[in-house]
């Protein structure tokens, strides 16, 4: 029997890092699409962030074009319970129209049964022929078992009336004595999901037939401004303005002709109760129990700001949104393998927040964008790459420390694991500087000395070499013994490694002249070290077999380097330069040695000395 079990290659398959945060940075930002679209306008708390910008952005600033007057409690007990009898409803719509000047009256109250007939033919009438606004509501709700169905529609107008509506499912509208009234206006409403009112339809259909909303309707026919045809069927109330912003006076006082004319005079004029049995109360995102009417006063208002051109004007909120997610998509792509968990997930917070005070500003602008998009993509970014990025960072720590540190300058070390790097020991065609260094006549200097002897001054000798290559920043390819081999522009590139390399060099010859003169004084022999210094092409990396390998760097210009260093024997200078490093330098001076013919070359070579070390010799 046979065990079925994935090819090695395909078993072994991995992507690389850089495509796995490019998928999770795609990931993200196709959350903030998903965001924008109609299927996710409310994921990621949208409308409780845009309803906290409302209630940040609510004004308490007087609006002078709206009045509400309020069947209140104290109305109800001064001239008795509701419902009143339509012969004091006609009279306070009369009230307001003949005695106080008020451009327009809209009722925000139902009227499905037939009253006192004198009272209903005068409300009848002045629906007819004045500039007032019947109310009739609509019910949204689809799967009732019995279709709502009371009273008669009036006012509806044809089809093509409006281009985009909401269709209707059942209807609360007035008794047939009031179905020839000019003007009626829909005060149904659908609340989202959370039960919050934040639009309204604008238009209804039903029965073949286009029906306004009470607000429109009033706006449309009284407010003496050109008529609104909004290109959606339905409208996000702006409540900019407080309950307190609106003028609210009550029944019985206009009744009692309490105030004064001016006050009142030239307002569009909505009539409701916020006392009929406290029925009248909805949840807005000012808060949880508000009065219906304060409902209708925002969009009456809402309404005049557009047909006085003063709405915000309309901007490309969710194109500001994907870009501002793009961005930070991009940003976590290239810069989190560069950065530190903590510095990823504080960058991630600060765009949230600056993103935060564009969606406060944009929100008034575009009524239908989502202003968490962006903030969804970011918490996926904190959530999945940032980690991601961390284990990633771990692991490459922990094999770069255990391979690098013995031999690269603790500063090279950092910048490899801040560099993106996939496989930063892979071996690659780099421009490279080698140092090759090591004592002149070590056989003569330790064959007079105790094996604890020797060993110290190879040790001291040693580290005169090391100490200046890890300071500059230098790669230590190896020991020889009484040497050492190091390179520069490796594992990371380094501009400027030719002069870092001779700075190493210069460095070196101090400390081995500090470390001769001391000895000198002991009566020891006098110690000098050769060195030899080449640039060129070579190719750096992780050489070796499974059982043993080093980072090192082989080419043409590590050969030479080794040649000068032995050519050094033959000359008073320290340190011998081949023509390759004299080319990349640019902060030292030389002295011109002649040419040479090297052994492996084919022709001479082209000797030089830094002209620092000729001239202090």
């Amino acid at each position: 029997m046979s065990v079925f079990s994935l090819p090695p290659a395909i078993r072994s398959f991995r992507l690389p890092h850089g495509a796995v945060q490019a998928l999770m940075s795609v990931a993200a930002f196709l959350l903030c699409v998903y965001a924008q679209s109609g299927a996710g306008a409310w994921a990621f708390g949208n409308e409780q962030l845009r309803d906290l910008f409302l209630r940040l952005r609510a004004v308490s600033t007087p609006e002078p074009r709206v009045l509400v007057v309020d069947i209140d409690e104290s109305s109800t007990a001064r001239l008795g319970p509701w419902p009143w009898p339509r012969e004091r409803v006609a009279d306070l719509v009369e009230t307001l129209l003949a005695d106080y000047g008020v451009r327009g009256v809209a009722l925000d109250i139902v009227f499905p049964d037939a009253a006192d007939p004198e009272g209903d033919a005068r409300l009848a009438a002045l629906a007819a022929h004045g500039p007032v606004v019947l109310a009739q509501a609509f019910d949204f709700q689809s799967g009732n078992a019995v279709a709502l169905r009371q009273g008669v529609p009036a006012a509806g107008l044809p089809a093509e009336a409006a281009a985009a509506t909401v269709a209707a499912t059942g209807y609360i509208a007035n008794h047939a004595g009031l179905r020839r009234a000019a003007n009626v206006g829909n005060i149904g409403f659908i609340p989202d999901r959370d039960g919050v009112l934040r639009r309204i339809p604008l238009y209804t259909a039903f029965g073949g037939k286009v029906y306004p909303a009470l607000s429109l309707a009033l706006v449309n026919c009284c407010s003496g401004g050109p008529r609104l045809a909004p290109a959606g069927p339905s409208l996000r109330v702006g409540f900019e303005r407080d309950w307190t912003a609106y003028t609210v006076v009550t029944a019985a006082e206009v009744l009692a002709r309490e105030y004064v004319r001016e006050d009142l005079a030239g307002r569009l004029v909505v009539i409701g109760s916020s006392a009929l049995g406290q029925g009248d109360r909805v949840a807005t995102p000012l808060g949880n129990s508000r009065p219906g009417l304060g409902v209708q006063a925002a969009v009456l208002s809402t309404l005049l700001d557009q047909q006085a051109g003063k709405a915000p004007a309309r901007w490309p909120g969710a194109a500001l949104a994907l870009l501002f997610s793009a961005g930070c998509a991009l940003f976590a792509t290239f810069a989190f393998p560069r950065l530190s968990a903590l510095t990823s997930v504080g960058l991630m917070g600060l765009a949230s927040v600056v993103w935060v005070g564009l969606a406060f500003v944009i929100a008034p602008h575009d009524p239908g964008f989502s202003a968490t998009g962006p903030l969804a993509s970011n918490l996926f970014l904190l959530a999945f790459a940032v980690p991601y990025q961390w284990q990633v960072a771990q692991h490459r720590s922990r094999h770069l420390l255990d391979t690098l540190r013995q031999y690269v300058a603790p500063a090279v070390v950092q910048e490899l694991l801040k560099s993106d790097l996939e496989d930063t020991l892979k071996p690659r065609q780099l421009d490279v500087t080698t140092l090759i260094a090591d004592m002149e006549g070590y056989t003569a200097q330790v064959e007079t000395l105790s094996m604890e002897e020797a060993a110290r001054l190879t040790q001291d000798f040693l580290d005169c070499l090391t100490g200046p290559v890890f300071a500059r920043n230098g790669t230590l390819d190896k020991y020889t013994g009484d040497g050492l081999v190091a390179f520069w522009g490796a594992p990371l590139p380094v501009p400027d490694h030719a002069d870092q390399a001779l700075d190493a060099a210069r460095e070196i010859v101090a400390r081995v002249a500090q470390l001769s003169a001391v000895r000198e004084r002991d009566g020891r022999p006098r110690l000098r070290v050769r060195i030899g210094i080449e640039s060129g092409q070579a190719m750096a990396g992780d050489f070796g077999t499974s059982f043993r390998s080093i980072y090192t760097a082989v080419g043409d210009s590590v050969n030479t380097a080794s040649r000068l260093e032995q050519a050094a024997r033959d000359f008073p200078h320290d340190a011998i330069v081949g023509p390759g490093t004299v080319e990349r330098a640019t902060r030292h001076r030389f002295l011109a040695l002649g040419e040479r013919q090297l052994r492996g070359k084919g022709k001479p070579t082209a000797l030089y000395t830094l002209a620092s070390l000729a001239e202090g010799a």
